[in-house]
């Protein structure tokens, strides 16, 4: 398990790396934090922190670059929280030498048909803080059958939460595996959520909203075929392109950072990461499905593209 300290000497990669001076003082109250709490836990629970976890709560950040991570936690999926815990430091010393205000909002998403907890969401925070919110979330493991209730979480991203000081669009990554119920009852909305409402609400018009404003991107497990009914589904909702196929579940934050870095413009910096931890033959393999990809729209990349692209796409210029 990942620590908050910057000591990469028991890392297992054959590279050595040291984090950038920037966000240090942040990294560093972190680590004096987490010492003084002692190691690192993910404790097995039977229900999420209500408290912390309330979708009903309206979220904001002052934040200039704020993060959003989403996921599935029904079926097989519901050990993927854990996963995100372990590298939880990982993530956030990473991201935050390269945009060092960086903040960060964790949610579970269920099945609101049968689900205790459907839909937990944190408020957006830095550093240490995010230990005690993303431990709050419970991977209840439930889901009736194969849809999920990922249009009500685009719902609520849609009417509660707010980013006034983003620079550029930010992110918003979904880990999954399955398509979406086509609506969001109204029975729902003023259930979980608390809001009145007078009518349903459609999954992919929901998503198509949060697009508008969040760059959105769906990090879908390596089980099912592209161009299948779910790539379909979520293709008419965030685009085809915004579909990332993970090829190795264990990388699954790896693939998330690597996006992030390489639309910051540090994705050399990320690879340098990855070989003071993995081999060369897996930063390989999770680097190529990335450059093939535009960060900003998910358009494809020429392979023979170098030095400052332009995509043609949505115009963004990358340093590759």
């Amino acid at each position: 398990m990942y620590s908050w300290d910057e000591d990469t000497s028991k890392w297992y990669g054959d590279a050595k790396y040291s984090y950038g001076t920037r966000g240090s003082k942040k990294r560093k109250a972190s680590a004096e934090r987490a010492e003084a709490r002692g190691p690192r836990t993910y404790k097995q629970k039977q229900q999420p922190n209500e408290k912390i976890i309330d979708p009903r709560k309206h979220i904001t950040t002052k934040s200039a670059n704020p993060l959003i991570m989403a996921v599935d936690v029904t079926g097989s999926m519901s050990g993927w929280p854990f996963e995100i815990f372990d590298r939880l430091p990982l993530l956030y010393n990473t991201l935050s030498q390269y945009r060092e205000d960086l903040e960060v909002c964790f949610v579970a998403i269920g099945d609101a048909g049968c689900d205790d907890w459907p839909l937990q969401v944190t408020t957006f925070a830095s550093g240490y803080d995010l230990e005690q919110l993303l431990g709050s979330l419970y991977g209840e493991g439930g889901g009736g059958d194969a849809p999920e209730s990922y249009g009500l979480f685009a719902h609520w991203v849609n009417t509660h939460v707010t980013v006034p000081h983003a620079e550029e669009t930010p992110f918003l990554i979904v880990f999954g595996d399955a398509p979406m119920h086509p609506t969001v009852p109204h029975a729902q909305i003023a259930h979980y959520l608390g809001d009145s409402t007078q009518g349903d609400v459609k999954a992919i018009a929901a998503w198509q909203q949060v697009c508008q404003n969040w760059n959105t991107w769906f990090l879908r497990r390596p089980t099912g075929k592209p161009g299948d009914q779910v790539d379909k589904q979520w293709g008419r909702a965030i685009s085809e392109q915004k579909i990332f196929h993970i090829q190795d579940e264990q990388r699954a934050v790896d693939y998330a950072m690597g996006l992030i870095a390489r639309a910051w413009g540090h994705f050399g910096d990320f690879q340098d990461n990855m070989r003071a931890r993995q081999s060369e033959a897996t930063v390989t393999a999770v680097s190529t499905p990335i450059e093939m990809k535009c960060p900003r729209c998910g358009a494809p990349i020429p392979v023979d593209a170098a030095g400052m692209f332009k995509c043609k796409y949505c115009s963004a210029t990358l340093k590759l």
